[in-house]
């Protein structure tokens, strides 16, 4: 049975506007064209599981982060491994992430308030504390969660069944070799500005013509186009992306994870990937 990729576009809080978004495909030809075959639209976390829970194999990339900076956790004392560190954090409430977090903030230095993983630096990532623009921070109290009860493999962070295999992805990092840091979406009705639409098609042409550093390209059809530039909010997008990068790591040892990752940060596929 051929691998099913995945892209996840993920939301601590899915709901008919805002679902958790799941782009399928497959590599084809060399394994440098990936043909994007569907998207579907999670609203609620039930739905999601159920996906998360179907047999294998399957490989997906999943926009939200898998772990927290190591600086962060040995400061607060939090436990130094990872699988008890996750049981620790989806524990706590969201209200006593913030504050701790909120505590942890305002005793740093200016220019050093946030704790930032490895991986961060170099793919532009939002620090996995950060619990507002984005809530990260509660996009990883809610995913992982789903992930452990789901069973699923995290290379370099958890051992599960290896038919399913679960990435950290980023999107942004894709978009933005593409784009620079022009916006491309926004959650705001009113701020679906044509500028906007202008960087989706940018984006979505790009990874046609596979200009991006991953080195593949993208087959989809006209209506696919449409939907993935008209959606001001950039979901159906931004799983697009991740499951470009999901394509990327399945076609390489190891999923393409560098030799020495963090076992307490994880790492997000593709960061530091050199230009072609």
């Amino acid at each position: 049975m051929a691998m099913q990729l995945a892209g996840v576009d993920f939301t601590s809080a899915p709901s008919r506007r805002k679902p958790i978004t799941v782009a399928f495909g497959k590599l084809v030809e060399d394994g440098s064209l990936v043909i994007l075959e569907s998207v579907y639209e999670h609203i609620d976390f039930r739905s999601f599981s159920d996906w998360l829970g179907a047999q294998g194999p399957w490989l997906a990339a999943f926009d939200f982060p898998f772990g927290l900076s190591r600086e962060l956790v040995e400061s607060l004392g939090w436990p130094r491994e990872w699988l008890p560190l996750m049981h620790h954090y989806t524990g706590l409430s969201r209200a006593e992430i913030v504050a701790t977090f909120r505590a942890w903030f305002a005793v740093r230095p200016m220019g050093k308030k946030f704790a930032h993983r490895a991986s961060d630096a170099g793919s532009g990532a939002s620090p996995s504390m950060k619990w507002v623009n984005p809530p990260v921070a509660f996009m990883l109290h809610a995913g992982i969660g789903l992930l452990l009860d789901a069973g699923v493999h995290l290379p370099r962070l958890h051992d599960g069944d290896r038919q399913r295999v679960a990435l950290e992805g980023y999107p942004g990092l894709v978009a933005r070799e593409l784009i620079g840091r022009r916006s491309y979406k926004s959650d705001t009705r009113s701020k679906h500005t044509p500028e906007r639409r202008r960087a989706r098609e940018e984006i979505v042409a790009g990874l046609v013509q596979g200009r991006s550093r991953l080195g593949l390209r993208l087959s989809l059809t006209d209506l696919q186009r449409a939907a993935l530039v008209d959606d001001g909010s950039a979901d159906r997008l931004d799983a697009v992306l991740c499951l470009m990068q999901a394509a990327w790591a399945a076609g390489r040892p190891g999923y393409g994870l560098p030799e020495v990752v963090d076992p307490l940060e994880g790492w997000i596929v593709s960061a530091g990937l050199s230009p072609p």
